[in-house]
């Protein structure tokens, strides 16, 4: 009889040694490109007002979130508001995502689109989860 056993789900994840080691950088940074490569080309074909506000909001959040992990240590107040600024600008992707759709929906790939609401709205709940962190851990070195 074979032994039988579920495989867990677990993998033990790599030690943050720079910003580049965020889940969250790396996913922001994928929407960055994934938004300039994609869709800015139909906004210039289609003169979507909003273009390039998208364009800059889209872009700063991963340099946002790197500013924030150095900013960690020195300055945490000012670490804390930027991952609030990045949350706030992957809120704001979602809505000129979900306008596009809705307006453009001829234009643009609706599939392509969706996609990047969820991986927006994705990355906006990790960033919140390592804010909290950040204020966790921050309190307990106040705390010593």
């Amino acid at each position: 009889m074979p032994y039988n056993y579920k495989k867990s789900q677990f993998r033990p994840r790599r030690p943050v040694r720079s910003f580049r080691d965020l889940e969250v950088y790396q996913k922001a940074l994928e929407g960055a490109v994934a938004v300039t490569k994609n869709i800015l080309p139909i906004l210039k074909e289609v003169s979507y007002p909003l273009a390039d506000e998208m364009i800059k909001c889209c872009l700063d959040i991963p340099r946002m979130i790197a500013e924030a992990h150095s900013r960690r240590f020195d300055d945490q107040a000012t670490g804390i508001s930027l991952l609030d600024e990045a949350m706030i600008n992957s809120n704001k992707m979602i809505v000129y995502l979900e306008q596009i759709r809705d307006i453009y929906g001829d234009e643009v790939e609706k599939v392509l689109i969706e996609e990047l609401i969820k991986k927006y709205s994705y990355n906006r709940t990790k960033i919140f989860r390592l804010q909290k962190a950040w204020k966790s851990w921050l309190e307990k070195e106040e705390k010593q």
